[in-house]
């Protein structure tokens, strides 16, 4: 297993700037804003030669006893547990605060390794920035810029070094499973549904709008298999969008369903079917990813409220008609195993790999019974058909003429192509190579002396015999 060193401290202290400078990455929201972290967010950095994980975690408040900001202190509690060395942040610019001789008690009881470091070090001296935290008792205080990386190497082999590099090997197995992506509106319950696969509290679920800003990556085991699943910020219709950290918020959703092999699309039982879920529907739908609909808070619905639902989402999702549904309780646990075995399905069905010859026997039944529609003077003429990628499935179908194929056909190709293939849950993308005239754009060569005078006495012949 790998070193795991976990970033704890009050709020607005660096720590997501520090996990950033740690993973070489910007997957953590950084922003001048408190409380901008709430879940554990789990990467990968390293030393050397020398792999690690590395956990951000949200600010810890000690004293707080309900609502957000106790939760987040659950969640940090729950990521020292998993610690091999915590590393402490506090602000070297705002001096040694009461807060942070609460937490400071806190730790030394869990008898884990820690490292003080005081971040926001830069251009301040050594002595001057550290001399408040020794009373802390937690050691000597080590001097850091997380922004501009100042001392931060040596805090990691400081860190490391009670480890043996054998320890410190990385794991080649399993190194692309699946991505599923849980996206959604706000407050349609995809923490919840995050939780439930996973079997325990792992990010937080509140029931407040906009809870999850982040967008987390957890790994994950089941039935032998692994995965990782993304916990995503709730979607809002644009002319919401008001704070900078909500578009940041948006904008990880959206790389996160580009990232993503299968999206599960939350919708809310609840709540009438809305525009804003049309909207990430079809953001999933352009960017090929297979999908499964989930419609959670199912339970306690009357059979009028579940059938307005059901019409709703024909009406309103009808181009998800690839989809399976399945309507959950994320919150009891109904209907999450089967939410799950779509999901394969579905990944099974991006992933699959289709042979030539059975492609193009699949076209040649398709044009059998409906032919191209004729474009201007000519008939789209098509020969054969091979995939060119996977995740959307691509086919590739080679001929003539097919600049102009319409957007019905096309439609009328893909469902062909996955009854016979059955691949269900996901969209195919077709591409047409259409061969070109040889001929077309070449100057004819001039006729040399003899030919001229041949076609002369042609032209001749021809007006005796027609009295031209």
């Amino acid at each position: 297993m790998l070193p795991t060193l976990v970033l704890v401290g009050r709020p607005n202290v660096g720590k997501s700037t520090l996990f950033n400078r740690l993973t070489r990455s910007r997957d953590a929201l950084v922003a001048d804003l408190p409380g901008l972290t709430r879940d554990r967010h789990y990467g990968r950095g390293r030393v050397g030669e020398r792999p690690y994980l590395v956990v951000d975690t949200g600010g810890l408040e000690p004293v707080a006893r309900d609502g957000i900001m106790f939760e987040m202190a659950k969640q940090s509690r729950q990521a020292v547990d998993e610690a091999d060395v915590v590393l402490f942040l506090v602000d070297g610019r705002a001096g040694c605060t009461p807060q942070d001789a609460i937490i400071a008690k806190e730790l030394r009881k869990t008898g884990k390794p820690i490292l003080l470091l005081v971040n926001k070090a830069e251009g301040m001296a050594r002595a001057k920035v550290t001399a408040d935290f020794f009373e802390l008792g937690l050691g000597e205080p080590l001097p850091i810029s997380s922004a501009h990386g100042d001392n931060v190497n040596e805090v990691v082999e400081i860190a490391m070094e009670n480890f043996p590099p054998e320890i410190a090997e990385e794991d080649p197995s399993h190194e692309h499973p699946p991505k599923i992506a849980i996206v959604g509106r706000p407050n349609v319950g995809k923490s919840t549904l995050v939780n439930a696969i996973l079997g325990e509290q792992r990010v937080i679920a509140f029931d407040q709008p906009g809870t999850t800003r982040d967008s987390i990556y957890i790994d994950f085991e089941r039935d032998g298999k692994q995965y990782t699943i993304i916990d995503t910020a709730g979607v809002r219709r644009r002319g919401k969008v008001e704070e900078a950290v909500e578009k940041f918020s948006v904008i990880k959703t959206m790389q996160a369903i580009e990232d993503a092999n299968v999206v599960v699309l939350v919708v809310d039982a609840r709540d009438q079917i809305t525009e804003q879920d049309a909207h990430v529907a079809d953001y999933v739908l352009q960017a090929g990813r297979a999908l499964v609909l989930a419609v959670n808070k199912w339970d306690g619905l009357d059979d009028h409220h579940r059938d307005m639902v059901k019409n709703d989402i024909e009406r309103k999702l009808h181009f998800l008609s690839f989809a399976k549904r399945h309507y959950i309780s994320a919150l009891n646990g109904n209907g999450i195993a089967n939410v799950l075995k779509s999901v394969n399905e579905a990944y099974a069905a991006a992933m699959s790999k289709l042979s030539t010859p059975k492609l193009t026997r699949a076209l040649i039944g398709a044009l059998a019974k409906q032919q191209p529609p004729k474009s201007g003077r000519f008939t789209p003429k098509m020969r054969y058909a091979h995939q060119g990628g996977s995740n959307p499935p691509l086919i590739v179908i080679h001929g003539s003429g097919l600049d102009d194929v319409p957007a019905s056909f096309s439609r009328y190709l893909e469902r062909t192509f996955c009854e016979i293939f059955k691949l269900q849950g996901t969209p195919m993308k077709i591409q047409y190579n259409s061969s070109k005239n040889p001929f077309e754009g070449s100057k004819p060569k001039p006729l040399t002396e003899a030919e001229q005078r041949r076609a002369h006495r042609a032209r001749i012949r021809g007006r005796k015999l027609y009295g031209g």
